[in-house]
């Protein structure tokens, strides 16, 4: 198994796109995708690697700033978002910082679920992710 990597440039391009086709898809609105945030400060270039081989799925999808990666887990909700998080955990044989936001409860789109997962993470994490208004 492993993830699509896509650039860090296209990631609310990303968020528009899985939140569009969820919608399509869920007409329940349930919690149709969960983004993973984790700061893998202080984690070789290669455990994270092989982590990411080990630990997604084919269609889930990741983007990384530095050591800042997100993962967008289609048709997951923050129960298995959080087996996810302890995979990766054990993987790594370390907690790590991390957060989970999902759609539709904790945005209705790209920009409204970037704003809750910046001020969560601000928040929950004391660490600033401003930089993702830099995006379109």
């Amino acid at each position: 198994m492993a993830g699509v990597h896509f650039n860090y440039d296209s990631f609310k391009q990303l968020l528009r796109l899985s939140i569009g086709i969820a919608g399509r898809l869920d007409e329940n609105r349930a919690e149709s995708l969960t983004v993973l945030y984790c700061d893998f400060t202080n984690i070789n270039d290669i455990d994270i690697e092989n982590s990411l081989q080990e630990v997604l799925r084919n269609s889930d999808s990741i983007v990384n700033y530095e050591n800042d990666f997100y993962f967008v887990l289609p048709y997951t909700d923050k129960y298995g978002a959080e087996t996810v998080k302890k995979m990766f955990s054990d993987f790594f044989d370390k907690e790590f910082i991390s957060l989970l936001v999902s759609y539709p409860v904790d945005g209705e789109d790209a920009e409204e679920l970037t704003e809750y997962l910046q001020n969560s993470v601000k928040k929950f994490c004391k660490k600033d992710i401003t930089y993702l208004d830099e995006l379109a």
